[in-house]
């Protein structure tokens, strides 16, 4: 079971931001709320307009497939209700692993406790997907793609870079995108105004982008897939009269109801957050996943949220028994290496669970001949990886 949150130090109240009541267009070059942002770079400006500008030109096809749509249902709702909802309550959260190493050997939980903030694959030099951010890599091509080149051009540092995660439409206690990442950040609703959204992974080169003002091709997006598969945001059994119900919930009851996690491995609104992400100025609350109580990638959790001023919780987890990972979800290599993991590095009683996958990716870092039988190291943290994907798909709630 979920714990009810540990309450934040006092702190001062963020003044309501651009992000917050979204309810109109602004200015054919900016996203709302971008021209009053002193922190954002050129870059990052030149990102969030184009974006928006390929939006904008969809925005007319996309509002119709809307109302389509919700008129099949028999649903009586302006189209514009929805975009305006998601504007005024959507939440964007960050999965991460607190416990993996970055090039500089520090554990991420360890550097955000003393950094205060989040930074992105092309500044911490690890990954909880593809290893690609680097110059001419994968990650930066289809950055420049979905962007326009706004982070190719000359001068452009790596701590610009968008910070990626995901639109948590439907609050799930395991945050948007858990494949990357057992623990996430819920972002405060000011970051909305900064942030660039697709359906589905930006690898995949997705062509329904949006801004939170003209977020419409998203939303079509997002309702035709379910419309055609029944599953939304990994939630299966869902139809068009729930979605919209639950778009139009207030997110704060929302996100305080219980609510079993989603286990959303491929199917998400990804959002791309441009500009700093400061954990004393963004967030709202960090979600932890229990199999990390007692240990010092909690501590460090906790020493970050009494710094910087945010309420933590812990979601329900994800627990698997050694022999019940799956040999096909995510291949035949993965069920043997659970079992190496749980030999080599579990206690008494412990099933698979992610603080477990945690020790052992750090071991295959720090003791690469520990390993060296399973071939590169690249390899065995990729196995991992689907490991960590098994038991969000499959795992039962941990219990402590």
């Amino acid at each position: 079971m979920a714990d009810s949150p540990r309450p934040a130090p006092t702190r001062t109240a963020a003044p309501a931001g651009p992000g917050t009541g979204v309810r109109g267009r602004a200015g054919p070059g900016e996203t709302a709320g971008m021209s009053d942002d002193p922190t954002l770079t050129a870059a990052q400006r030149a990102a969030l307009r184009h974006v928006r500008a390929v939006a904008l030109r969809d925005s007319p096809a996309a509002l119709a497939v809307i109302g389509r749509a919700l008129a099949g249902t028999g649903v009586r709702l302006e189209p514009e209700r929805l975009v305006a909802a998601i504007g005024e309550q959507g939440r964007v959260t960050l999965n991460f692993h607190p416990d993996r190493l970055r090039a500089d050997g520090r554990p991420v939980a360890e550097a955000l406790a003393t950094e205060g903030v989040y930074r992105s694959q092309f500044e911490t030099g690890i990954s909880n997907g593809g290893l690609t951010a680097y110059p001419g890599g994968d990650r930066d091509r289809w950055e420049e793609r979905m962007f326009g080149g706004a982070y190719q051009r000359p001068g452009v540092a790596a701590t610009e870079r968008p910070k990626y995660g995901g639109l948590n439409l439907l609050d799930h206690p395991d945050g948007a995108c858990p494949r990357f990442g057992s623990c996430h950040l819920r972002l405060r609703p000011e970051v909305l105004a900064r942030t660039t959204f697709c359906f589905g992974d930006s690898h995949l080169g997705p062509r329904d982008v949006g801004t939170v003002d003209v977020i419409e091709p998203v939303l079509a997006a997002l309702i035709a897939a379910t419309a055609e598969t029944g599953v939304c945001l990994g939630r299966p059994g869902m139809d068009l009269v729930t979605l919209t119900g639950e778009l139009l919930r207030v997110r704060e009851a929302l996100a305080a109801t219980p609510r079993a996690a989603g286990r959303a491995l491929d199917d998400y609104v990804e959002a791309q957050v441009h500009g700093e992400v400061r954990l004393d100025r963004d967030v709202l609350e960090l979600v932890v996943d229990p199999s990390f109580r007692g240990t010092g990638t909690a501590a460090s959790l906790i020493a970050a949220a009494d710094r910087y001023g945010f309420p933590i919780r812990w979601h329900a987890g994800f627990a698997l028994p050694v022999d019940g990972v799956d040999a096909e979800f995510r291949g035949p290599a993965i069920p043997p290496l659970a079992a190496r993991v749980h030999a080599e590095f579990a206690r008494a009683g412990e099933p698979v669970h992610a603080a477990l996958i945690g020790r052992a990716a750090v071991s295959v870092v720090t003791e690469p001949g520990r390993w060296a039988d399973r071939g590169p190291a690249v390899q065995t943290l990729q196995h991992l990886k689907q490991l960590w994907h098994v038991l969000v798909r499959f795992g039962v709630p941990y219990e402590v």
